[in-house]
């Protein structure tokens, strides 16, 4: 007894979030998708149905047979040093949302949730060649159209061509000095309407979990006017060996007790709501 009132709080957290996704896709559902009439609102946030508000929705959306253009999220390793941690976090942030049922993405036969498909990939910021910041136009005066062809670096214009292939970023960030990596700000100054208005999510880690670096980063990407998700996962990292010397990147690995504490703590789930936050806002498009 004692154990289920710890964990209490969480699944009502939990559940909770859950209905506010459920109520965020019913109204802000994809352009040209009509819900079911004889399907209310009550009726979906009746305890007594028997399906789960997931089932539902994939029911009523699957009877669309809309076929949409699938929508990419970049999964972006922000730190360039060598060796990093960060692209073993961010292949551990991508597995858990690419497992993940109820979001629909190509990577798996599961049911859709969505009509459309959301594919997960990872941005290296390390192999996209960025100098420190030397481009000589402003970004913000650009035709917001195409911005691309009106940079002077090519450099620069490559990084514009990457960023606008993708409809949503996650930022996987380690925390440097209560703040992000170099790197990361540097790339993100770059640019200004290819980051303009798209859905951004967080995902930060360290010593304490990272909280820092990713309320700065919340400011950064606010001010670059995108649409940042609320829930944003800290991941503490207690027993993982930060790589240092000539250690090959490949060959970093998480402490199993880091990952069953992030487990234990519920960050895993909210990993998977910040998932579905950013299908909700990629369907308000």
């Amino acid at each position: 007894m004692t154990v289920a009132f710890q964990y209490f709080p969480l699944f009502c957290y939990t559940l909770d979030i859950l209905l506010e996704h459920v109520l965020c896709c019913l109204k802000t559902k994809p352009k040209n998708i009509t819900l079911d009439p004889n399907l209310r609102q009550a009726e979906l946030l009746s305890p007594h149905r028997k399906h789960s508000y997931l089932q539902i929705l994939s029911s009523t959306f699957s009877r669309s047979n809309l076929k949409m253009a699938p929508k990419r999220v970049a999964i972006v390793i922000s730190s360039t040093r060598t060796p990093r941690l960060n692209p073993t976090i961010t292949r551990y942030v991508h597995d858990v949302l690419t497992s993940d049922p109820t979001i629909p993405t190509s990577h798996s036969g599961t049911i859709d949730t969505d009509p459309r498909h959301i594919t997960f990939e990872i941005l290296d910021l390390a192999k996209q060649s960025l100098p420190l910041y030397d481009e000589s136009v402003i970004p913000a005066g650009l035709p917001a159209a195409d911005p691309t062809p009106h940079y002077s670096k090519a450099h620069t214009r490559a990084w514009s061509a990457v960023v606008r292939q993708y409809d949503a970023f996650i930022f996987v960030t380690p925390q440097y000095n209560w703040s992000i990596p170099a790197s990361l700000k540097n790339a993100l100054d770059y640019l200004f309407f290819e980051w303009r208005g798209k859905p951004a999510g967080i995902v930060s880690y360290g010593g304490r979990g990272g909280g820092k670096a990713a309320d700065h980063l919340r400011g950064v990407l606010s001010g670059l006017h995108m649409r940042v998700v609320g829930t944003a996962p800290a991941l503490p990292v207690k027993f993982t060996a930060f790589p240092v010397g000539e250690l090959e990147e490949d060959k970093v690995q998480l402490d199993e007790r880091d990952i069953a504490g992030w487990k234990e703590a519920g960050i895993e789930g909210m990993m998977r709501n910040l998932g579905m936050e950013l299908v909700c806002e990629l369907d308000k498009e």
